[in-house]
């Protein structure tokens, strides 16, 4: 029994290392369908003890490469997230157990997992996810119809399919891959909105150092880096980007503290507006500063060519201990490494009025949660900007799973994203999710690209995943009691 289960531990540890593979950077996508091929085949052929130990396995390792970033920021955190959703992964493959219709079972419940993985605890933490597997996949073409509830379904049933064939069940086999096509056509040929007009937009990258920590005497030189960046910009643009909370002003009567230089609020007010004057564009840049004694705030603003302020949006999703700390009081007792105050949320629709057109805006963090993308389109965004800053984190891990995430929500909305970070990555993605431009870490660079400003919704921005979670959740639970059912019915038969 124990080489037995430490057989299904290391299968299932295969399984979860294939899953992870897939994902950014590595993206090497096929490998998600073998993982979950290897997955379903390990659910079937062992007990309840060994399923749950090649499911844990299996979520383990995909999670702890694919979230590898978070060892560096802390370790506990790290260690508790692969271990608790780890083991969420182990009751997965429990509850597919064996039988004819192992497949639903397994693709519902992983369904139903990854989306309660996106929403809790704390708002969720929608990273290491199935659809992130796929951006460069066929699959990806069922986003515009079910976004990425219905991607991680069919990339589940792919894996399925696939197990079925190596065993021969060509008729199950086939019905599966037929459902899947039929998903990949409609999100294929269904409404994905249209064209109204192009404008010239401006991505810009400062660069400078990867892995450094919010330092205030650094606020001058990270606002002059964009600066000296858009300067080079010669050419007529309409629109320029800048990251996130790369203005970030003290007060103009703040002391200097022992730095050499602090940017002030007039310096940053007066900067910002020459930088407008002279582009002759609409000028998005990010903002992050106190705002009294109690609270930050993290927006984005448009400043039109005359260098007025027309407009701003206040970051709605704020992140969980970078952000802001949960239960602070009992947190602060075992860690002194947490922000002074938190980030007061906005409240505001994920929009911005311009004199180029409704901006919608996913402020870093957000653009991981498919509901702020479908909320700017759903307010008539005409584009999606994603100013983001990744300059703290560790590896190149989360800023590539960023760059597919903004691929998944333009071709679920049907928008181009334009995504702008301090010292990379910066991209300019097409309503197809196909990457036209992009930065390296550190670089100093714009990027500049003739963009379409859309109208229309999605099947996706009009339903949500609500569709596909509700569906989800209904066939598992009727196939978990219809197998409790027939279980009771054996027992009943069984001579006594």
């Amino acid at each position: 029994m124990q080489v037995l289960l430490g057989r299904l531990i290391v299968l299932g540890g295969v399984a979860g290392f294939l899953i992870a593979f897939a994902l950014p950077p590595w993206g090497w996508w096929p490998l998600a369908i073998v993982g979950f091929a290897l997955f379903d085949r390990l659910a079937g052929r062992a007990d309840r003890l060994g399923r749950f130990a090649a499911g844990w396995s299996a979520g383990f390792v995909w999670l702890a490469m694919g979230e590898l970033w978070m060892f560096d920021l802390s370790a506990p955190g790290y260690a508790l997230v692969i271990l608790v959703f780890g083991a969420a992964y182990g009751l997965v493959a429990v509850v597919a157990g064996s039988g004819d219709d192992r497949p639903l079972r397994l693709v519902a419940a992983i369904t139903v997992v990854e989306w309660i993985r996106w929403s809790f605890p704390f708002g969720g933490v929608p990273l290491a996810t199935v659809p992130l597997t796929q951006a460069d996949s066929p699959l990806a073409a069922v986003l515009p119809l079910g976004g990425g509830l219905l991607l991680t379904a069919v990339t589940v049933g792919a894996g399925c399919v696939a197990r079925l064939v190596v065993e021969r069940r060509f008729d199950h086999a086939a019905l599966g891959a037929g459902l899947i096509a039929v998903a990949v056509l409609v999100g294929a040929l269904g409404p994905t909105g249209s064209t109204q007009r192009s404008i010239v937009a401006a991505v810009v990258q400062g660069g400078g150092p990867q892995r450094t920590r919010a330092d205030r005497c650094e606020n001058q030189a990270v606002f002059d880096r964009h600066v000296a960046a858009t300067a080079s910009i010669t050419a007529d643009v309409d629109l320029v980007v800048w990251p996130e909370n790369v203005v970030n002003p003290v007060a103009d009567s703040a002391p200097l503290g022992g730095c050499a230089d602090l940017l002030t609020m007039s310096e940053a007010l007066e900067g910002t507006a020459a930088i407008a004057r002279a582009t002759g564009a609409t000028f998005v840049p990010g903002w992050f500063h106190g705002d009294g004694p109690d609270a930050t705030v993290n927006y984005s603003t448009v400043i039109a060519p005359d260098g007025e302020t027309v407009d701003r949006y206040d970051k709605v999703r704020i992140v969980p201990f970078g952000e802001f700390v949960p239960l602070r009081s009992l947190v602060e007792r075992f860690s002194a490494d947490l922000p002074a105050r938190d980030v007061r949320p906005g409240t505001g629709p994920p929009t911005l009025e311009s004199p180029v057109g409704r901006l919608g805006v996913a402020i870093s963090w957000e653009i991981f949660f498919e509901s702020r993308a479908r909320a700017a389109a759903n307010d008539g965004a005409e584009i999606l900007l994603n100013p983001t800053n990744g300059s703290s984190y560790w590896l190149t891990i989360l800023q590539s799973q960023q760059i597919a995430t903004s691929r998944n929500r333009a071709r679920e909305t049907g928008r181009w994203v334009l995504q702008a970070a301090p010292t990379g990555f910066s991209a300019i993605i097409d309503d197809r999710g196909r990457v036209l431009e992009r930065t390296g870490i550190s670089e100093q660079r714009v990027i500049t690209a003739d963009v379409e400003l859309r109208t229309g919704r999605t099947i996706a921005t009009r339903l949500g995943p609500a569709p596909w979670l509700v569906a989800a959740t209904a066939a598992l639970v009727a196939l978990v009691a219809l197998r409790a059912r027939a279980s009771r019915s054996r027992g009943r038969r069984s001579p006594g």
